[in-house]
């Protein structure tokens, strides 16, 4: 039972799946320092609010409130967060993945290709079956001589000898 679960966490995608959320946590961090040091100070000067949660907000008619700012915020940050995790974790990797990857191996051939091959092969098949049958009379049969008689035996097309025909 153990050994079952010891294998499921040491496969490589658990790992990479708690790697990529550990890290993803510490970008949290970095993000919204940024945020907060870089582009609110921006959005103040551009919409007269102190950050993105209180910019852009719309008031409704029931008292309730739509705030564009803390959705545009979101985004920000998402983006933020996917550029860094792009250029510091995946490109980098897949780099390194195309330089230690050994060559690539044969490519093996499309269905495509294999029916044809296939194709190919019954035909000179049935090319040569067909000049193998072009000795018999029209009946199917042809003649095989025995060695203790003088008039040979006569055998069909599927192979079974008929004496005296």
């Amino acid at each position: 039972m153990f050994q079952g679960f010891k294998a499921f966490l040491l496969r490589g995608n658990v790992i990479d799946l708690a790697v990529a959320v550990v890290i993803g946590a510490a970008f949290n961090t970095i993000v919204d320092r940024i945020v907060s040091s870089l582009i609110d100070p921006i959005i103040g000067m551009v919409f007269m609010a102190d950050s993105l949660d209180t910019a852009l907000v719309v008031d409704l008619p029931g008292g309730g409130q739509l705030a564009f700012g803390a959705v545009i915020g979101a985004l920000i940050n998402f983006v933020i967060i996917a550029a860094v995790v792009y250029f510091v974790f995946v490109l980098p990797m897949n780099k390194l993945r195309d330089r230690v990857a050994p060559p690539a191996a044969e490519t093996t051939p499309s269905e495509q290709e294999l029916l044809a091959e296939i194709r190919d092969l019954m035909r000179a098949q049935a090319a040569r079956v067909e000049i193998d049958t072009t000795d018999r009379p029209a009946d199917g049969t042809h003649a095989v001589p025995t060695s203790n008689d003088s008039t040979p035996n006569e055998v069909s097309a599927d192979d079974t000898p008929r004496h005296g025909a």
